[in-house]
């Protein structure tokens, strides 16, 4: 795997390892797979803290798409950049299709572990590649998951990828998480994923303009770390991760949004 996709241990360390604790999320797919795949991390990629972070965002997702699902029973699911996510495990509502994308290496090793149904499916996917994603499932209605990807897009390529989706799908809904542009700065010195090689990573400042003329709009934004799955760390690592993770100085370097286009 080049770079870019070995950046998708790390959150699958994370579940990982808050599945083997019990806690913020059960995900034994992760503990299955990390067990046979995973490697020696270094640095902060290790970090508890990171982990317990990860794992939230991934609940956090995880609830949302849940929640659009039984909004929009005849949408169809699309995860992009999927990685080795067990999302369409995690989430119990029945869903009409889902379908998980990435790019070949990852979607070959990821296919030693999931197995194809009726209603799931893995495709690859170059989320750069118009012509790929136009050729995506027809539907009416979309559900798009777009975690721990748009920082590998610069912003052209992310706003043509959200320009193409709403051109294909009349209703689209998307859950997307973003560096800020002081936060992909920062991941130069700071950042977990420089432990796996990885050095270039985009920003986005004023997610207004990147819209613009997209067909998407910001419907509201999100908490990687909402106090109900904070409350589920121990009283002493609590404490510690709310000074860690404090939403003021968090969102300084990283945002979560919701979108539609309708």
């Amino acid at each position: 795997m080049n770079e870019v996709n070995k950046t998708l241990y790390i959150p699958l360390y994370g579940k990982s390892f808050v599945s083997r604790q019990g806690i913020i999320l059960q995900d034994t797919k992760a503990e299955e797979i990390w067990n046979k795949e995973g490697f020696e991390l270094k640095g902060k990629s290790k970090s508890k803290w990171l982990a317990y972070n990860m794992a939230m965002r991934a609940k956090v997702f995880d609830d949302w798409t849940e929640s659009m699902t039984a909004q929009n029973p005849e949408a169809i699911v699309i995860h992009i950049g999927c990685g080795l996510d067990s999302r369409c495990f995690r989430v119990k509502r029945n869903y009409k299709l889902w379908l998980d994308c990435d790019l070949p290496d990852v979607i070959a090793v990821r296919k030693q572990y999931f197995k194809e149904t009726p209603n799931y499916h893995m495709a690859e996917l170059d989320a750069t590649d118009t012509d790929a994603v136009k050729g995506l499932p027809d539907a009416d209605a979309a559900v798009i998951v777009l975690e721990g990807i748009s920082m590998y897009l610069s912003n052209d390529r992310l706003k043509s990828l959200l320009k193409t989706l709403k051109d294909k799908y009349p209703k689209l809904n998307v859950l997307m998480d973003v560096y800020t542009e002081f936060g992909a700065k920062a991941t130069k010195y700071k950042n977990p994923i420089n432990d796996v090689g990885v050095t270039e990573v985009h920003g986005v400042d004023d997610i207004g303009k990147l819209l613009e003329g997209t067909g998407v709009r910001v419907v509201k934004e999100h908490s990687f770390t909402p106090d109900h799955l904070v409350s589920r760390l121990k009283n002493s690592e609590r404490r510690f991760f709310k000074l860690m993770f404090r939403e003021k100085t968090y969102s300084r370097l990283y945002r979560l949004y919701e979108l539609e286009g309708q």
